[in-house]
C-alpha cells in the first residue's frame, strides 16, 4: 500500500449506497485503531485490497460507525477487530454490540511486530495500524472479545483493589518525602524503628520533629520523661519494647540532625498524617476484600498461596486462572515468562518479558518476599544471593514464577502443597548441608 492510501476520510462523508453494491465479496474484515480523540476503521476485502481508512470522532460518532458496519455486514460475513487500548475503546465496543456485531481482539505485540512485514516500512500511524489489525484478523490471529458486564460484587471488588493499590502508591510517595526529611533532621529515628511503624508516625504527627519530642519529654529524670515513655509504649503496645521507646526519646534529645524550623515541623506532621491515613484506608480495603472473598472458592484457594488481598488483585487484573489452558499461559499473562535476545556469538541474558499489568507483578513480588521469610525458601534464597555476589532479585523472580504456577493449579481444585512447590529449594538446601 502507498502512503496516499492511508489518508483518512471523515466518516460523515462515507456513503454506502454506491460502492457497497459494487462489492461482491462475501467476507470482509474491519480493522479498528482506537485512540482518545479518534477511531480509524479500515475495511479489508481481500489480499492487498483495502479501503481508505474512516476517521471517527470518539465517542460522538461511534454509533454512526456501528451503523455503517452493520450495513457492510448485510449479506456478508464481517469480522470486526481491534487492539485492547484500556478504556478508550469501551464505548465503541458497546456500540458495536448494540448493533449485534461480534468484536474480536488482536494482540498489540503481534500488530507492532507485523508493521514492517505489512508494507516494508517499520513506521506506525493510525491509518496503517487499522489496516494491520484487519490483516491479522483475516489471517485468523484474533479471538472473540465480548464486553464484560461485571456483577455488583465484582465491581466492588475491583473498586477496593484499585483503591488499595492507589493508597499504597500514595503511602510510598509520602514515605519517601518523610524519609528525606528525617535523614536531614533526625537520622537516628529510622535506625531505631522502620518508618512505617505507627509509633514513629504518631510521634511525628504529634510533635513534628525531634525538637518537639525532646521538649515534651523534658529532663531525663523528670516526671514528663516517664509519662512520655509510657505514651510511646501505649502507641506501640506489645510490638514496642521499653528499650526501643527509650532509645527513640534519647535520640530526639541528642540527634545529630539539623535543627528543624516551624515549617519543617509542619511538613513532618502533614506528611506523617497522610501516611497514617493511607494505612488506615489500606486496612479497611483489605478487610472488605476478605469479606467479599468469603463465599468465593477460587479466590479463597488462591489466598492459601499468596494471601487473600493479593489473590483479589490477581483475580481482578487477570480473571479466573481456569480460563488459561495451562500454568505457563497464566504465568505469561503476568509477564513472568523468560525472554532472551541473542545474535551470532553474543548470548543475551534470560529476563522476564514484563508484559501485562505491572500491578500484578508488584503484588506478587510482595507475596514472594513473604515466602522468603519461611524455611526452606529462606535458606535457598540466601544461597542463591551468595552465588550471585549479593544479587538476590533473580531468586525472588524464581519464587514468583513458582507461585504463579501454583495459583493456576489450585484454581483447578488441586490441593496446595508448599513442600512440592519448593521441592527444588528443599533438595538444593539439603545437598548443600550434606557437603
Amino acid at each position: 500500500m502507498k502512503s496516499r492510501a492511508y489518508r483518512a476520510v471523515d466518516v460523515n462523508r462515507v456513503a454506502t449506497t454506491g460502492w457497497l453494491q459494487e462489492r461482491g465479496e462475501t467476507a470482509v474484515v474491519a480493522g479498528l485503531d482506537v485512540g482518545k480523540e479518534y477511531v480509524f476503521c479500515t475495511l479489508r476485502w481481500g489480499a492487498n485490497d483495502f479501503d481508505r481508512p474512516w476517521r471517527v470522532r470518539n465517542p460522538s460518532e461511534v454509533a454512526q460507525l456501528a451503523a455503517l458496519l452493520g450495513e457492510v455486514e448485510r449479506g456478508r460475513r464481517l469480522i470486526v477487530a481491534l487492539e485492547p487500548t484500556g478504556t478508550y475503546g469501551d464505548p465503541l465496543r458497546q456500540a458495536l454490540e448494540r448493533a449485534q456485531l461480534t468484536v474480536h481482539r488482536v494482540s498489540p505485540k503481534q500488530a507492532s511486530d507485523y508493521a514492517e512485514v505489512f508494507d516494508g516500512v517499520p513506521s506506525q500511524h493510525d491509518g496503517k495500524d487499522a489496516a494491520v489489525v484487519a490483516e491479522l484478523a483475516a489471517q485468523g490471529k484474533c479471538w472473540p472479545w465480548p464486553l464484560a458486564r461485571p456483577t455488583e460484587q465484582e465491581q466492588e471488588l475491583a473498586y477496593h483493589v484499585d483503591w488499595l493499590d492507589g493508597q499504597r502508591r500514595s503511602m510510598m510517595q509520602w514515605c519517601g518525602r518523610v524519609e528525606a526529611l528525617l535523614s536531614r533532621h533526625w537520622p537516628e529515628a529510622t535506625r531505631i524503628m522502620p518508618l512505617g511503624r505507627a509509633t514513629l508516625l504518631r510521634c511525628l504527627t504529634t510533635y513534628g520533629g525531634p525538637g518537639g519530642l525532646a521538649a515534651a519529654a523534658g529532663p531525663v529524670d523528670g516526671p514528663a520523661a516517664a509519662d512520655m515513655l509510657a505514651r510511646l509504649q501505649g502507641w506501640g503496645r506489645a510490638y514496642l519494647s521499653t528499650e526501643k521507646a527509650q532509645a527513640l526519646i534519647d535520640s530526639a534529645r541528642h540527634t545529630a540532625g539539623v535543627p528543624t524550623g516551624p515549617w519543617d515541623d509542619e511538613r513532618l506532621r502533614r506528611y506523617a498524617c497522610e501516611i497514617l491515613q493511607s494505612q488506615q484506608q489500606m486496612r479497611a480495603s483489605r478487610q472488605r476484600m476478605r469479606n467479599l472473598a468469603q463465599g468465593h472458592a477460587g479466590i479463597q484457594a488462591m489466598g492459601e498461596v499468596v494471601g487473600v488481598p493479593t489473590a483479589c488483585v490477581l483475580w481482578v487484573e487477570l480473571g479466573d486462572p481456569k480460563m488459561y489452558h495451562c500454568a505457563a499461559a497464566y504465568r505469561k499473562a503476568m509477564g513472568l515468562n523468560l525472554a532472551e535476545r541473542s545474535s551470532g556469538q553474543w548470548q543475551g541474558k534470560l529476563k522476564i518479558s514484563k508484559r501485562g499489568s505491572s500491578r500484578v507483578r508488584r503484588w506478587l513480588y510482595l507475596a514472594a518476599l513473604r515466602w522468603l521469610q519461611r524455611e526452606p525458601v529462606r535458606s535457598w534464597y540466601t544461597q542463591q544471593k551468595a552465588r550471585r555476589r549479593g544479587e538476590g532479585k533473580p531468586a525472588v523472580i524464581g519464587v514468583m514464577r513458582k507461585l504463579s504456577c501454583a495459583l493456576q493449579n489450585v484454581s483447578q481444585g488441586k490441593p496446595f502443597d508448599a513442600g512440592a512447590l519448593f521441592q527444588s529449594c528443599v533438595s538444593e538446601v539439603s545437598g548443600q548441608a550434606e557437603r
